[in-house]
């Protein structure tokens, strides 16, 4: 469960590598965020302390998609559950495209039935 004021690592190569959420969307009076839900984020860190040109800058507020949360995601069929070590995010432009050209490490299967398919491609890998 992920709501305003939660520091989130980010997993693709957009230059970014910490951000706080700021807003849940997705409905009125909507607090928490699961995997699959879409956020708005601010940046708090970069992944370079060097002047190299990243995509992001610190500060930037960006939409975001939820890939990897540390509470369980139960599924229905069988009593299993899946949950991660982190909460990880992927950064979205305006147009709800990846700002990144490529994810780090697996995402849940559950993205690929989502309208961000082309996350499910950028990954290494879909888990149960």
């Amino acid at each position: 469960m992920i709501q305003s004021g939660t520091v989130l690592n980010v997993i693709d190569n957009s230059g970014a590598k910490e951000v706080r959420c700021i807003k849940v969307l997705g409905g009125y009076r909507k607090r928490y965020a699961y995997i699959g839900d879409l956020i708005v984020v601010s940046v708090i860190a970069l992944r370079t302390k060097r002047k190299i040109s990243t995509k992001v800058k610190k500060g930037e507020v960006l939409k975001a998609l939820l890939v990897r949360t540390k509470t369980p995601l139960k599924y229905f069929s069988g009593g299993e559950c899946l949950h991660f070590f982190e909460n990880s995010v992927v950064l979205l432009n305006n147009q709800h495209k990846p700002t990144g050209t490529r994810i780090f490490g697996s995402l849940p299967q559950k993205i690929r039935y989502t309208k961000h398919l082309r996350l499910a491609s950028l990954s290494s890998g879909l888990i149960f």
